[in-house]
């Protein structure tokens, strides 16, 4: 008697998270638009451009997502971010889903109650300096005033890592990336700390970037990844097959410029399954043959999206270094579609 109970309960609840799961999409399918959250502005990742329109590493996310619902990369509705609202945006259904640099911990995935997709930035924290000051390492920056964003997991590492190297500091708080760029030129804080492909963006914006330098220490892993609600179960397969798909598409060649002729057979089978053309992966996810083709054609595969916004030969000039495909000695891996 206990055990159909049991088995009851848990129907039931299968039944409410299935009901849960799907209503994200059903959502965004009858808006006809997708609520991604991201970034007040950091150029490179998330930023209007001088038309007003959103473009960068981690926008490229929210439009291979909407392209791969809705058929439409620019079917998106933009909502900026800060490290206090960005949460709340999320939970309380404002956004669909959250794509701005945010660490994934296991706070935040367990008590805040939401899901991590994937990872499309492995980074840490780091602290830039203007170069007149000439120190070399943070263990020299005793007594500092700092700019630190409030609501966001380098208020916590910086205040361990000043513990651990038994140093003293004074914490400027801001909110924004764009309140904090002038207060650190201004000299109102002697360093700006945060994760260290933000310091790159942030340095590329300055009239005179060669003043500041970035110092050596990495003091955290910053694992940075797009989430969404827990309960989504479906909607979560969504968001995280469309990032894996991004990054397979990296690893086996598809490419912004070769999908068309890809898509119409190879003879690779994950080519296939990947772009629709064996398999019903598209129906698993409840979306048609084409979804993965048509997110990878919003923006270009992982290395594309990584080149033309933050690579090497941008103004933000970052290396692939840890985000480098598996093969290539980086921790860049996509689970198989299989």
């Amino acid at each position: 008697m206990n055990r159909i109970v049991i088995l009851g309960a848990m129907t039931a609840a299968g039944l409410s998270a299935g009901v849960a799961s799907a209503a994200t999409l059903d959502d965004v399918k009858a808006r006809g638009t997708l609520n991604c959250g991201v970034t007040t502005g950091l150029v490179g990742f998330a930023a209007p451009n001088a038309n007003g329109e959103w473009e960068g590493f981690d926008v490229g996310v929210c439009r291979a997502v909407a392209a791969a619902v809705l058929g439409d990369p620019t079917a998106v509705e933009f909502v900026p971010t800060t490290g206090k609202t960005r949460f709340t945006a999320l939970a309380s259904g404002e956004i669909d889903l959250l794509a701005r640099n945010t660490t994934w911990t296991f706070s935040r995935d367990v008590d805040l109650g939401f899901e991590f997709v994937g990872i499309n930035y492995y980074d840490g924290q780091g602290f830039m300096i203007p170069k007149e000051l000439g120190v070399s390492s943070a263990k020299e920056l005793d007594g500092a005033t700092v700019c630190i964003q409030t609501g966001t997991t380098t208020e916590l590492n910086l205040a361990d890592y000043f513990r651990k190297n038994n140093i003293s500091y004074e914490p400027v708080p801001i909110e924004t990336n764009a309140e904090a760029q002038p207060l650190y030129l201004e000299g109102a804080c002697d360093v700006y700390t945060t994760d260290a492909s933000g310091l790159a963006a942030t340095r590329a914006a300055f009239e005179n970037p060669g003043d500041h330098v970035v110092l050596p220490e990495i003091i955290s892993k910053e694992p940075l990844g797009p989430l969404v609600r827990h309960g989504d179960n479906e909607w979560g397969d969504i968001a995280r097959w469309t990032l894996n798909a991004l990054i397979a598409a990296e690893e086996l060649g598809v490419t912004s410029a070769n999908i068309d002729e890809l898509a119409s057979g190879t003879n690779s089978p994950e080519i296939n399954r990947l772009l629709g053309t064996e398999g019903t992966l598209g129906e698993m996810l409840g979306l048609d043959a084409d979804w993965a083709v048509r997110a990878i054609k919003a923006g270009g595969n992982y290395g594309e999206l990584f080149e033309k916004n933050i690579g090497e030969n941008t103004p933000i000039g970052l290396a692939r270094g840890l985000n480098a495909q598996w093969t290539e000695g980086g921790l860049l891996y996509s689970p198989p579609f299989r």
